[in-house]
């Protein structure tokens, strides 16, 4: 069950009002709000400790203080986007929800390198040789996806493309091995997917049954 996101005072104004507030209000209303984020990100934080066994005490409570720090920050740059169709809690509680599994991804791929090319490939390839018998289309198209890669994708196009679909490493942790931004990510990983399936098609393969590794 998640954490209560009930506030242990009364509310007189809403927490949009709060928080524009002047002086003194909008302070208090600032440090109940990094109060709520900060129990969200323990809830959150701790629901996911599977993957980052490695944190222990001081390190697991810094990390959810900066969760909250991060959602707090967020949360104010946008406070207009809030239109009142949920609880306000509720909409705060999801900021502090994904810088939680952020950071997590973050930690678990801490000082691992992103693997090769060749070993994604070896990995995709080994995978599809295993296919039930009646699949060999499947397994020529796999077989074809290296060489078009290497012809119609940039370089970029085909870092991003390798690493995210095949590798499955996350795309926040990518961004920040590669000093971008997630957007940058997304359209690079469309661009990509839509100039190697259009060349698969052009080519005669039927691209409805290319791995998912590569459309999804």
């Amino acid at each position: 069950m998640a954490p209560s996101l009930v506030l242990s005072r009364p509310e007189t104004k809403t927490w949009p009002e709060r928080l524009r507030a002047d002086g003194p209000e909008r302070d208090a209303a600032i440090g109940d709000l990094h109060e709520l984020l900060l129990k969200a990100a323990r809830f959150e934080l701790n629901r996911r400790r599977a993957r980052v066994p490695h944190l222990r005490g001081d390190d697991y409570d810094d990390l959810a203080h900066q969760c909250a720090d991060d959602a707090l920050v967020a949360v104010l740059g946008k406070l207009d986007d809030f239109r009142g169709e949920s609880r306000f809690t509720t909409w705060v509680y999801k900021f502090a929800l994904f810088e939680a599994a952020v950071k997590v991804r973050r930690r678990a791929w801490q000082g691992r390198e992103i693997p090769l090319e060749d070993e994604a490939w070896a990995r995709l390839e080994a995978r599809e040789s295993r296919a039930p018998a009646g699949q060999g289309e499947a397994r020529d198209e796999v077989a074809a996806l290296p060489a078009a890669i290497e012809e119609v994708l940039s370089p970029r196009q085909r870092e991003v493309l390798v690493a995210v679909a095949l590798n499955e490493v996350p795309i926040d942790v990518l961004a920040e091995r590669l000093e971008t931004t997630r957007g940058a990510l997304y359209k690079s990983l469309h661009d990509a997917r839509r100039k190697l399936r259009a060349a698969l098609a052009e080519d005669g393969y039927d691209v409805a049954t290319l791995g998912e590794e590569v459309k999804r």
